[in-house]
């Protein structure tokens, strides 16, 4: 397994240019084709947010019981949602979507749910470039904690990837797989505290919502812009994380190896 893994490792650093393409070009396909473009990758989940933020502000008059304002602090948990959630179903339909490279011989069709990861990756940057000058309007100073951004960025994006490996190779042969992981997603996001605060619920049940890989980096993001808390700080909740994303990882490469080769029948 890790010579295989190594040896895939190796042919995305071969294939970077390859993949840096299909990435942009998968990128300007999902929202580069409209008049206003790019815009309207902005206006969908920017409307979200506005339209949350001001029910639970005005409507229940709910309080993020944060040292931050209600927005700052919603924003810092939808937008990383928005990632892991499009990622997944992106990803899930990366390979029926570009069935005509999964007959080409020479092609690592393994890559398909990293291009749609990727084109998802480009959007959650910009949205992050947007939280930050957020922050600053309401007066954050830039601080040392953004640095581990980028850690909780790569920790999403292997999670991702291992789950899209299963559920991408699933979908080639049950169509009610991309439904499935939508209905999935639409119950994570109520079950999952983003707009809502998790001390809203007895510790002695925070655990179980504690299981879901989604809160370890929605709370990551707000311990990095709000709590200033490192992710190491974090042991038990890291770890638990760590060891769920390596067994999906792990699984997805199995699953995806051994259904890999039926793909071209079906397709």
């Amino acid at each position: 397994m890790l010579k295989e893994f190594l040896a895939f490792l190796s042919h995305i650093v071969r294939s970077r240019k390859l993949l840096l393409l299909l990435i942009k070009n998968d990128f300007k396909k999902e929202y580069l084709g409209s008049y206003i473009g790019f815009i309207w990758a902005f206006v969908q989940p920017l409307t979200y947010m506005i339209v949350i933020w001001f029910v639970f502000t005005y409507g229940f008059k709910s309080a993020s019981h944060a040292d931050a304002p209600y927005f700052l602090w919603l924003a810092s948990g939808m937008i990383p949602w928005f990632f892991f959630s499009s990622a997944l179903v992106g990803g899930t339909n990366s390979i029926t979507s570009n069935s005509f490279l999964v007959k080409k011989v020479a092609f690592r069709v393994s890559i398909l749910p990293i291009v749609k990861i990727g084109s998802t990756l480009i959007l959650h940057i910009f949205l992050i470039l947007f939280l930050m000058i957020m922050f600053l309007i309401y007066g954050f100073k830039p601080n040392l904690y953004w640095l581990q951004l980028p850690y909780f960025m790569f920790c999403s994006i292997v999670f991702i990837l291992g789950v899209t490996w299963i559920t991408s190779a699933m979908r080639v042969f049950i169509k009610d797989t991309s439904n499935i992981v939508g209905v999935i997603m639409q119950i994570g996001f109520w079950a999952t505290p983003i707009f809502w605060n998790i001390n809203m619920i007895s510790p002695k049940y925070q655990w179980i919502l504690k299981l879901n890989p989604a809160y370890y980096i929605i709370q990551g993001y707000r311990d990095t812009f709000i709590n200033h808390i490192w992710f190491w700080e974090m042991p038990n909740v890291t770890l638990y994380y760590l060891s769920v994303t390596v067994i999906f990882f792990i699984l997805g490469a199995i699953v995806f190896k051994k259904l890999r080769p039926h793909f071209g029948d079906v397709l």
